[in-house]
């Protein structure tokens, strides 16, 4: 496996100081882009690299967020922890963290410390709800985002309680988010020659996705009602029962949703003044819903997966991950990969969902064991041999 990249963010140092998830998942995406990741740890490592299940002593949950990285073990609660950690932030490009605001500055790194030591560094915060307001001091779990943001909220069925995302949504796209506004951030250096900070919260990220629930919210200042699986705005559009289970189907307009009904000889109900308009078709859901029902339960899913296909309606069909993960659609995008542990095995992973063509998402380096780069990666700034030594031997570094 290669040690070096040509993507396109090759030659670009992120020193990243996270854990957990939204933070290593930022800094993943620029390393499978190409960036050279060094992941700070405390000795004791990221406390997920002992989460999920293992595999010959190595975390799966571990690895989905961590290839195309080396592991630098410091322990910053030493003061030649952070004497280390500011010589490798001198000549770096990137400096993500996930703590709580104002931890850096406890560290002796804050805005104006770090602006001195290196003023073309760009320093990227993910945290729950932001550096400023009356919640920042309080810890944000994806749970907790998922409750605050209202996403919880508007999820579930409609006599039922509010329901979370399986996924942790929020840290999710907090670390999308935070790669882009550092892309934005390199892009800006360019043309001003300094770093500037990049903050993302999490709440902010799914307050952010809530798309048309939002808008009408403020169109209307009424609070959007659980649908379930129904879309809030337009009917026809949801799970429909075939003999043989569901079938997702996706009338986003009133184009599509006729060439649904006619496949179904149902087209009689666009002019139907019952049902002749969107508000009309959502106040008679439970009908229509009977009635759709009624005609698909006569065939099975793959009939009708062929024949609304065919006829230009999106539609498929609920899998679970062992249907996804064999879907030859799946297969042939390449979305599951193996990656290597360090000094460990192969796992299996989720892909690379970026693709670009001429310098693509590439494994450049296996899941770091714990430390497994910290003398390589200590060399590359300046100590020697023997100053490495010391600091493993005095607990300050390990590796």
């Amino acid at each position: 496996m290669a040690e070096t990249s040509d993507g396109p963010l090759a030659g670009l140092r992120v020193i990243d100081l996270t854990r957990v998830l939204s933070g290593p998942f930022c800094t993943m995406i620029l390393g499978d882009l190409g960036a050279d990741v060094v992941k700070i740890e405390p000795p004791k490592g990221d406390p997920v690299r002992v989460q999920g299940t293992m595999t010959e002593g190595h975390s799966g949950y571990f690895a989905g967020f961590n290839r195309n990285k080396r592991s630098v073990v410091l322990d910053l609660y030493t003061d030649d922890g952070k004497a280390v950690l500011r010589r490798l932030l001198a000549d770096a490009d990137v400096l993500v963290e996930n703590f709580r605001p104002g931890t850096l500055d406890k560290l002796g790194l804050g805005e104006a410390a770090l602006e001195e030591l290196n003023p073309r560094l760009i320093v990227a915060s993910i945290n729950g709800y932001g550096s400023v307001g009356p919640y920042v001091d309080r810890p944000a779990f994806d749970f907790i985002a998922q409750a605050m943001s209202g996403f919880m909220g508007v999820n579930g069925e409609p006599d039922g309680p509010p329901m979370r995302a399986a996924a942790p949504v929020s840290d999710l796209v907090a670390g999308v988010y935070a790669a882009l506004g550092i892309l934005a951030a390199v892009l800006g250096r360019e043309k001003t020659g300094k770093g500037q900070t990049v903050e993302v919260a999490m709440v902010n990220g799914l307050i952010s996705l809530m798309a048309y629930l939002s808008s009408e919210y403020f169109a209307t200042d009424t609070v959007p009602e659980r649908t379930g699986n129904d879309h809030p705005l337009v009917y026809p559009y949801g799970l429909f029962l075939c003999s043989d289970g569901q079938i997702a189907v996706a009338n986003s307009h009133d184009q599509i949703l006729r060439r649904f009904l006619d496949t179904l000889d149902l087209g009689w109900i666009m002019s139907d003044p019952r049902y002749d308009s969107n508000p009309k078709r959502m106040a008679a859901r439970e009908e229509l819903r009977e009635t759709i029902n009624g005609r698909m339960a006569g065939q099975s899913q793959q009939h009708w997966l062929d024949v609304l296909n065919a006829a230009g309606v999106p539609c498929g069909v609920v899998q679970d991950l062992h249907q996804v993960f064999t879907d030859p659609q799946v297969m042939a995008q390449q979305m599951v990969i193996k990656v290597p542990f360090q000094e460990g095995p192969f796992i299996r992973t989720v892909g690379f969902p970026i693709k670009l063509g001429g310098t693509p998402c590439t494994v450049n380096r296996p899941v770091p064991r714990l430390g497994g780069g910290t003398r390589e990666v200590l060399r590359e700034i300046g100590l020697s041999d023997n100053e490495i030594a010391d600091l493993i031997g005095r607990n300050v570094a390990a590796g």
